[in-house]
């Protein structure tokens, strides 16, 4: 039943052309207030559960309201020929605490490997971090009692069986600061691990997954914040949009041709930091790793080619889409994008788009906005307030369909 347009929220609040694409470079342009409460603690449960906003006309957030559906009525949504594009990114125990020599705390957020076991990560308190340093950090004991599904964790039996496993002379592990990384303020941590042993391995026994800092009270289980088609390590976020799906939904989509394809981007820190400068187009965007195989680009060509859609899931997938057809054409890519898409981007592969709620000022509203205009967008999202949906990494999701590409009017 289409609902009725929730006209305080909806009325058309834009300023002349000239002022309305002046905020469109303005950081400021992308602000917007969100009630503490709406900040999803917990995810959906089950994940197809959760709500589905969805923008499906050109004026959609300014003479009409979006359509309010659950996340498992997508199927119905979509059509047959419509091809998926999802990231299998999988969040890796990024987040590791330890002491100094002299018994001071110490937290350690993981962003990336430069070379082998030497890692780029912020640390905290990290100012008296020089070269040199080092920290120490043991396995974290965790129990039954820290998740609903023991599986999930390490027992700190498991810990002990697993640094007897890896052949570590005790049950600690070692990092030593090389140096200070300008970019980020984070420090270069080498990592003594065992020969032919890789840091990612004892993660498992030494980390846990880094759930975002706006996440305070959450019960959830570490499996509860990756995809049901995580494969490849190497996130320290999870690719939001795509916690939504199950294997059954899946599957359903499969039963209606409507196809599924894969990409690879390691979500980084930088996705949650708000851009900082007042000129959004001066901008320098964080860089993340993607990979977009030959096969997912044969995929799209093929679904292109007989008329079908291209729907990225999340903004990850788009940014490994948009980032591997940077030379004008979809090529096979493996390496590290730091595409920025904002207002005025010219796409090249993705149609359609699979998002959760963002932050605002943040570099996905930006993008985002990007695919249907920063104020009717902000127009949505205020909407999306009216009707009590949940923000953020485990809130709900919005659909933007094809035929709502474009700014509107």
């Amino acid at each position: 039943m289409k609902q009725k347009l929730v006209q305080a929220n909806l009325k058309d609040t834009s300023s002349p052309q000239e002022k309305d694409l002046e905020l469109d470079c303005s950081v400021a342009g992308y602000d917007y207030k969100l009630p503490p409460e709406l900040i999803a603690q917990n995810p959906a449960v089950p994940r197809d559960s959760s709500r589905l906003l969805v923008v499906n006309s050109p004026t959609t957030g300014t003479k009409t309201a979006s359509l309010h559906h659950i996340f498992h009525d997508l199927p119905a949504l979509l059509r047959s020929g419509d091809l998926l594009v999802m990231n299998n990114t999988r969040v890796i125990p990024a987040r590791l605490y330890g002491y100094k020599s002299t018994g001071a705390k110490i937290q350690v957020l993981l962003l990336e490997e430069r070379q082998h076991n030497c890692w780029l990560a912020l640390v905290k308190p990290g100012k008296s971090f020089k070269q040199g340093a080092k920290i120490i950090f043991e396995p974290r004991q965790l129990g039954i009692e820290d998740c609903k599904d023991s599986s999930l964790v390490p027992s700190p039996q498991r810990c002990t069986e697993l640094v007897e496993v890896f052949s570590l002379p005790s049950s600690q592990l070692t990092a030593t600061v090389l140096e200070t990384d300008a970019a980020t303020g984070g420090r270069l941590l080498q990592f003594d691990v065992p020969e032919g042993k890789t840091l990612v391995q004892l993660l498992e026994v030494f980390g846990e997954v880094p759930l975002p800092p706006y996440i305070t009270t959450s019960e959830a289980a570490d499996e509860q914040y990756q995809t049901v088609y995580a494969k490849q390590p190497g996130a320290i976020a999870a690719p939001t949009a795509g916690l939504h799906f199950t294997p059954e939904l899946l599957q359903q989509l499969r039963d209606r041709k409507i196809n599924q394809a894969f990409v690879t981007l390691h979500v980084g820190v930088g996705t949650f930091r708000p851009v900082e400068v007042e000129d959004v187009t001066t901008h320098q965007m964080h860089e993340e790793w993607i990979e977009v195989p030959a096969a997912t680009v044969e995929q799209i060509r093929a679904t292109k080619a007989a008329g079908g859609r291209i729907i990225a899931v999340g903004t990850t997938a788009v940014r490994a889409l948009e980032g591997a057809a940077q030379s004008g054409n979809l090529q096979p890519f493996c390496g590290k994008t730091d595409l920025f898409i904002y207002p005025g981007y010219q796409w090249r592969v993705v149609d359609g788009l699979i998002t959760n709620f963002h932050l605002p000022r943040s570099s996905l509203l930006m993008l985002v906005s990007a695919l249907i205009g920063r104020q009717r967008l902000l127009n949505i999202y205020n909407e999306a307030i009216a009707f009590g949906y949940r923000f953020y990494s485990f809130g709900d999701a919005m659909l933007i369909l094809p035929s709502a590409m474009g700014v509107g009017s």
